[in-house]
């Protein structure tokens, strides 16, 4: 356990932990998968990282793609998700919509369910996948059908990025609906004034910090995926929901 032990500390000076004020920086997963011994609690720590965002309350839902393969960490995550991942999201209180199941790969889409309903019961949000041919934009789960229906046919839905919260003048940007010019790379691609969505991408960075952080102190990941930890994503959204912003 001492190279456990080493990984510890590493990261944890990495992340300013103990420096009051320090600007969290983020561990990629890697980092410490190898300080969990059971296989479920490897799996927890990856979607406990992948979910920072939806777990912080900043973003609906994330994608979560599992290769048939074997990690860093020695497992395979598809194979444990296979066994693992129901009762883990039980715990989590979160859901999941398999949308792809290739046998090589799994594509998830895990989310929150009032989150995401929230969402997508928005005028804005209906008008906007009325218009790519969802045909029942007051149905839930028709919605997430027609979205499931699409990622397996030919092409990628670009309007997945409605689902993921991602500002929809970006989305409808991006799509070529309205004419705004593209402004800048973040993690998707920001069109017209950026400064609502650059704020939204740092929020996400925060997120995904704060929890490497507390992976990399030794927290279970299990108890990180049970436990809503909203700091961060709460101070953003009283400023303003600004994923639901289109101009």
């Amino acid at each position: 356990m001492s190279s456990a032990v080493g990984i510890k500390e590493e990261l944890s000076a990495a992340n300013g932990a103990g420096a009051p004020g320090s600007t969290l920086s983020r561990a990629a997963w890697q980092d410490f998968a190898g300080l969990y011994p059971t296989d479920k609690e490897c799996l927890a720590s990856f979607l406990a990282l992948e979910l920072a965002e939806v777990l912080q309350g900043a973003k609906p839902a994330n994608l979560v793609c599992l290769a048939n393969k074997r990690r860093s960490c020695g497992r395979n995550l598809y194979l444990l998700w296979k066994e693992y991942g129901a009762a883990l999201l039980e715990e989590s209180g979160l859901k999941v919509r398999v949308l792809d199941d290739r046998g090589s790969s799994i594509l998830l889409l895990l989310y929150s369910h009032e989150a995401l309903g929230g969402l997508l019961a928005q005028k804005s949000v209906r008008i906007i996948l009325g218009k790519a041919g969802y045909g029942s934009v007051h149905d839930f789960d028709a919605v997430l059908d027609e979205l499931e229906t699409r990622v397996t046919g030919e092409g990628f839905p670009h309007e997945i990025g409605v689902f993921l919260g991602y500002p929809l003048k970006d989305v409808i940007g991006f799509m070529g609906w309205a004419p705004l010019a593209f402004t800048c790379q973040g993690p998707w691609k920001i069109f017209g004034k950026p400064e609502q969505s650059l704020r939204l991408a740092q929020c996400h960075r925060e997120c995904r910090s704060r929890m490497s952080h507390r992976l990399a102190s030794g927290c279970n990941p299990v108890e990180c995926l049970r436990t809503r930890i909203g700091t961060v994503a709460d101070a953003y959204q009283q400023q303003a929901p600004l994923f639901l912003a289109v101009s």
